[in-house]
């Protein structure tokens, strides 16, 4: 018999984080009941947030690529979107998913509750479920993994389905003639490419310096250039002052830093400065679980929370509020439930803005390094010297390393161009392992591909990469 097989388990939240630490539970031997108030498993990220955001992008990538065939000496038609089918395509991949979830539950034997859960005290709750019907169930122990929603701005709330989160842009009710994008982070960025390749003329609005704060400039400029060729207006250094409905449209004042301000009407609105924790759980405040002044859970290395019976995973004990993330804190707060010593504490959490093209990051950002004062070495291959770039008709891109100069060990890796996301994970195993430099350029990459570019990072760093000439110094 496991050692885990009397424990009783709930997971509240049946997301990413909240289904993979259900599921290693049963895996493990624990008696698991998962509660969440949709049908399946998946929470955000597959029914409103990365699935089905990914599978416009890929719509919309298409239809960008039709658009550049004609440099390549092949044109099509204008395309014709059929709007219900598109959204069929996209709802037909999210209930794939859940519905594979749901399979996964009961075949794990995992007790899956539709409803919302509130506590009772620290090894209680009470369930309340889609019909209606409460149960009051005790556990031994209690893993909140609740997530995040769309942060509101008071400022530019109006009571009109002109005026959207990301969940709202997401159902494609229509596409609008003009949209404005309220803050230039992944997720604006991310849908606005989606209006733009329908055809919308997309404004974007950052109140920063740049689009993607906290990612490094040289990573996020290729992606601004071809954003600007895409967008109607960019526009850095500005605030949405305030939204009105006109009926016919939403009046926006926009303001710049400089104090200049102009007034335009958009069709729709889309609000994306964000996400907030989902912490405000009905009978927290009955167990000792402690929230911080931002509205996240406290937890230590383990994901325990100040109260011993509960642990909390995800979007709700902070940032980076990414998927993955959610699902290893799952596993490891199941792994130290069951005994095993364990700890959260990673080198590398990727991150990917899946635009075109997409910009990928691990470990140290070079943004990071000059806060910290860390010396680094920042070794760089530009994708025009790749022969598999140029074959895409896609230079832009470029991929980095960021090395120890005293140990030659890697620390970072950045990457912006096309599939950039699926090369990112060489680089967390890389930082993971605590490869060296040396070791990245002896790895024999495929050629013609585009990941030879981390391999070929790595000869810049010792002045020997084969596709880029650098005279030696005197």
């Amino acid at each position: 018999m496991s050692e885990t097989s009397n424990l009783n388990l709930a997971v509240v939240g049946g997301g990413p984080g909240g289904y993979a630490a259900a599921f290693l539970a049963a895996d493990l031997g624990m008696s698991v009941t998962l509660i969440d108030p949709e049908l399946n498993p998946g929470g955000v990220c597959l029914y409103r947030g990365c699935i089905p955001s990914k599978a416009l992008l890929h719509v919309a990538k298409l239809l960008e690529e039709a658009h550049q065939a004609k440099d390549w000496g092949i044109e099509f038609s204008a395309p014709k979107i059929d709007l219900k089918r598109l959204r069929s395509f996209k709802e037909n991949v999210v209930k794939k998913l859940t519905g594979g979830l749901g399979v996964l539950s009961k075949q794990r034997k995992v007790r899956y509750v539709q409803g919302r859960a509130a506590f009772e005290n620290s090894n209680t709750l009470s369930v309340t479920k889609t019909d209606g019907a409460q149960e009051s169930l005790t556990f031994d122990r209690i893993i909140i993994a609740t997530g995040s929603r769309p942060a509101v701005v008071s400022t530019l709330k109006l009571d009109t389905p002109r005026m959207m989160d990301s969940t709202g842009a997401l159902n494609l009710e229509d596409v609008p003639g003009t949209l404005l994008v309220v803050g230039g982070g992944y997720i604006g960025l991310e849908l606005g490419s989606v209006y733009a390749a329908l055809g919308t003329r997309v404004t974007v609005v950052e109140m920063l310096p740049g689009l993607l704060p906290g990612a490094d400039r040289d990573l996020v400029l290729p992606l601004h250039k071809r954003l600007e060729k895409m967008f109607e207006a960019i526009l850095l250094n500005t605030t949405v002052a305030s939204v009105k409905d006109e009926g016919n449209g939403i009046r926006a004042t926009l303001k710049a830093q400089d104090g200049n301000s102009q007034e335009k009407v958009f069709d729709r609105v889309l609000v994306s400065v964000g996400r907030k924790p989902n912490s405000e759980i009905p009978g927290l405040d009955k167990t000792r679980v402690q929230v911080g002044q931002r509205g996240f859970i406290q937890v230590n290395k383990q994901l325990q929370t100040d109260d011993p019976s509960i642990y909390a995973i995800g979007d709700v004990v902070g940032e980076p509020m990414l998927a993955h993330k959610a699902s290893h804190e799952g596993r490891v707060a199941v792994e130290a439930i069951a005994g095993h010593k364990v700890a959260f504490e990673p080198n590398a959490i990727p991150a990917v803005v899946f635009t075109d093209p997409e910009v990928a990051w691990c470990g140290l950002t070079e943004t990071q390094a000059q806060k910290e004062n860390r010396e680094v070495k920042v070794a760089k291959f530009p994708w025009a010297a790749s022969g598999r770039a140029i074959t895409l008709d896609r230079p832009e891109g470029m991929t980095k390393l960021l090395i120890d100069p005293q140990t030659e060990r890697v620390l970072g890796v950045g990457i912006v161009g096309v599939g950039a996301g699926e090369m990112i994970a060489e680089g967390v195993l890389a930082i993971e392992m605590a490869a060296l430099a040396s070791d990245v350029a002896l790895s024999i990459h495929p050629h013609p591909t585009l990941s030879e570019t981390v391999m070929e990072s790595a000869e810049v760093f010792y002045g020997t990469s084969t596709h880029i000439y650098r005279p030696k110094r005197g």
